[in-house]
């Protein structure tokens, strides 16, 4: 049994109870409804504000059957060299423009690149592939619209998201210049990896990812379908640079390694770090989890040198 106590600091511990005290482990027993009223009074309570340099705009963007709530963040002093299309985590049923705001600002602030974050439809009432068909309306939507090359960025659900869209639009005249996966699930195998040896993780359990993939896909089994599982595609050329981070004690962190080793094969630019002792999640614990705040740092750097075409790893 993985022993907690000696992997994780004690910030990140009192990170963890702090979140256990506002989202509970067993939320996931408990109606959609009440798991997004849970979930959504804890993104308030990690609220850390916006920096001063960004101002932030809620608008909408055209999609064939209806339009996507998006908020674009913008630098005092920009840098046009690219933007940066943010999709969020919250496994495919929690989340929206609330819930990675503040994330969103911060990486505005410090890259000085504008960044959008798309509002995807949320499983149960919008079954796979809806959300995945909002973020790539939202990249189709970014490249017609900006004059400037396009990073991809999520966390956890939006990671899977991102990395599915990069598959999807890698023949495009104008496709991802980069992307960067903040504790991806990408469809790995359950059997082995991280999923054994962290199937009880703090934060996230293998009885959690049962719980998100089933109402993602109303039970149906779809663990062929790339644009629900990247890891299952055959062909993994021609994908744009890939910074894969994750979190150690997370049944999720193998999905990154085989990502970036898949990538690596097919003669593509991949790097996978996993974050000592943090937990899926660890995002909301950058200003107060020594370790959480070097990760974003690294995630910042990275969407920073993406954006400039520099594959500096």
């Amino acid at each position: 049994m993985t022993d907690y106590k000696t992997l994780i600091d004690a910030e990140t511990w009192a990170f963890i109870e702090r979140t256990n005290s506002y989202y509970p482990p067993d939320t996931i027993d408990y109606t959609v409804a009440q798991q997004r009223e849970i979930y959504d009074r804890m993104c308030r309570e990690f609220f850390a504000g916006y920096p001063e340099a960004v101002a932030v705009e809620t608008s909408a963007i055209a999609a064939p059957s209806h339009d996507i709530p998006v908020r674009i963040y913008r630098n005092a002093v920009p840098d046009k060299s690219a933007m940066v299309l943010y999709v969020h985590g919250g496994g495919f049923i929690l989340g929206g423009l609330d819930s990675h705001d503040d994330v969103c600002a911060e990486l505005c602030a410090r890259t000085g690149y504008e960044v959008v974050s798309v509002d995807y439809r949320l499983a149960p009432e919008h079954l796979h592939p809806a959300a995945f068909d909002d973020a790539l309306n939202a990249f189709e939507w970014a490249a017609r619209t900006y004059d400037r090359s396009v990073v991809l960025c999520g966390d956890s659900a939006g990671g899977n998201l991102c990395a599915a869209v990069a598959h999807a639009t890698r023949g495009h005249a104008k496709r991802p210049i980069g992307q960067v996966l903040i504790y991806p699930g990408l469809g790995g195998d359950r059997s082995k990896g991280s999923y054994l040896v962290h199937a009880e993780a703090p934060m996230l359990t293998m009885r959690d990812l049962e719980f998100y993939k089933n109402i993602r896909t109303g039970g149906v089994d779809r663990g062929t379908d790339i644009t629900q599982s990247p890891l299952a595609d055959a062909d993994f050329t021609n994908l744009p640079p890939t910074v894969l981070i994750t979190a150690q004690c997370d049944p999720l962190s193998s999905d990154g390694e085989a990502y970036r080793d898949r990538i690596i094969a097919a003669g593509g630019h991949a790097i996978w770090t996993e974050e000592k002792g943090l937990v899926h999640g660890y995002l909301r614990a950058r200003h107060t989890v020594g370790r959480a705040r070097a990760s974003f740092t690294r995630i910042v750097d990275a969407v920073a040198a993406l954006g400039q075409g520099n594959w500096r790893w």
